[in-house]
């Protein structure tokens, strides 16, 4: 109804392929992918980890604020919707159609809430605030360039409560430890790192190296 037809044709049109993920309750999440164009168009590795992981339980998320950076397809972000959380997935303005229809194919499944926003790193994060309980970020880290900007999201962001996980696959290849090795040199000053060891990951969805990290604000001495 309401002419959700036509584009739901077209969105099949321009489907590329579609990638199950299997959850612990209930039917799989479905989420289509793209196969044309930039990173954001595949479920990677290091995002069906940090799905699984959340599914542990190890992170109470029931009607707890969470929101997705770089979400892509928005697998993280949808499976924390599942478990009862309040979501808000983001990404550049190119892949919110793809998020959309993430959204649409799994709303059946959402027990909590989930919507698809435009977050630009390092731009203005007011209409983010307050600080959600929970970041989610997966495979993140890649360019030089964006350190920066990311960096200063995640500052703007985070309140002293909000938890981080962050997801990652270690690559060996080219700049990527370099740029891995600069990305934590400089989360350390703002923030406190501790991983989180592979016996709590998902026993069937881990991996040697891929590597999830919980990162949160350094608390201030003698703040108020």
């Amino acid at each position: 109804p309401g002419g959700a037809g036509p584009r739901r044709l077209r969105a099949a049109a321009m489907a590329g392929f579609v990638r199950e993920l299997e959850r612990r309750a209930g039917p799989a999440l479905r989420l289509e992918q793209r196969a044309a164009g930039g990173v954001g168009c595949v479920v990677w590795d290091a995002a069906l980890v940090l799905a699984k992981f959340l599914e542990t339980g190890a992170c109470p998320l029931a009607r707890r604020h969470v929101l997705e950076l770089g979400a892509g397809t928005g697998a993280v972000g949808i499976m924390a919707a599942t478990l009862g959380a309040n979501v808000t997935v983001t990404d550049l303005e190119e892949l919110q159609e793809l998020l959309m229809v993430n959204i649409e194919n799994n709303k059946h499944l959402v027990t909590g809430s989930v919507r698809a926003k435009v977050l630009k790193w390092g731009e203005d994060v007011t209409e983010f605030q307050p600080p959600p309980d929970y970041i989610l970020m997966a495979d993140c880290i890649y360019y030089e360039e964006s350190l920066e900007p990311l960096l200063k999201t995640l500052k703007d962001l985070t309140g002293p409560d909000t938890c981080v996980l962050c997801c990652y696959e270690q690559r060996t290849m080219g700049k990527n430890p370099e740029i891995e090795r600069k990305y934590f040199e400089l989360l350390q000053r703002d923030f406190e790192l501790e991983k989180i060891p592979l016996d709590r990951h998902d026993e069937e969805y881990r991996s040697e190296d891929i590597h999830i990290v919980s990162i949160h604000r350094k608390q201030v001495v003698g703040a108020q």
